[in-house]
């Protein structure tokens, strides 16, 4: 797996927490060129300088807007001038039944889980069309899969990912782009913590500590798919821990 990782220019958004560190971890020791993207820019840097990363490396980035998501991925081309992979990671979970109307939050995960993939799609296009090469991996959920109670504008926003992925998928053939859509279950997160309602964050609390999975797990699935022969193209992986029923 680490020689086709080896050397490949990474680009992750979310990086500075939970799965997108997680991947940056594992990817860093595979030999990735990474170029991380958070809102948070002190544990991004912090993480960046563990990683034996440039200062470069760290992006302050917030995925609601366009320019700041082109900016990082420009970054990447600036310092290496490529980008290979793009992992639009960045999301949020505010769970709450819809009759409490909480629009505040309906419009963070649209602005964040859906728009910000677009982003992240729109600022790497250009550069990996002109490559005639590149992956594009956007991370939807199992509840892009299945909707349960409380969860409706969550799982409205990554079922939105997923459609928007496949139709990706078959506008990119021409450019030899891949793209892989991936599912995860319940992995542990900062998720749980966006979650407003007190009540629906306790229930959720409570089955991420019976049932989550390490992210390394995550990781190592996104390795999965970078590493397969260029020909080879992974284009959904839905994943649960063995112990989550839903």
């Amino acid at each position: 797996m680490s020689n086709s990782i080896h050397g490949k220019v990474v680009v992750i958004t979310g990086a500075s927490s939970g799965l997108g560190e997680a991947t940056a971890r594992h990817l860093a020791s595979e030999g990735a060129k990474l170029v991380l993207g958070a809102r948070r820019l002190d544990r991004l840097q912090a993480l960046a300088g563990e990683l034996g990363l440039p200062a470069a490396a760290a992006v302050e980035t917030d995925v609601t807007d366009a320019e700041q998501v082109k900016r990082l991925v420009d970054a990447a081309v600036a310092a290496h001038g490529r980008i290979d992979v793009i992992l639009n990671n960045a999301g949020l979970m505010p769970h709450s039944p819809l009759e409490r109307g909480k629009i505040a939050d309906w419009d963070r995960m649209i602005d964040v889980n859906l728009k910000g993939v677009l982003y992240g799609i729109a600022a790497a296009l250009p550069h990996m069309t002109r490559q005639k090469s590149g992956h594009i991996i956007n991370v939807s959920s199992v509840a892009g899969h299945k909707v349960r109670p409380g969860s409706a504008v969550y799982a409205a926003t990554k079922a939105a990912v997923r459609m928007l992925s496949e139709g990706l998928r078959q506008e990119v053939k021409p450019y030899n782009i891949r793209t892989t859509i991936i599912s995860p279950g319940a992995v542990q997160s900062e998720l749980p913590q966006s979650i407003t309602e007190a009540d629906v964050a306790r229930g959720i609390q409570d089955f991420y500590e019976a049932v989550a999975i390490p992210a390394e797990n995550f990781a190592r699935i996104v390795a999965f798919a970078i590493s397969q022969p260029e020909e080879v193209d992974i284009n959904e992986i839905l994943f649960r821990p063995t112990a989550q029923e839903l």
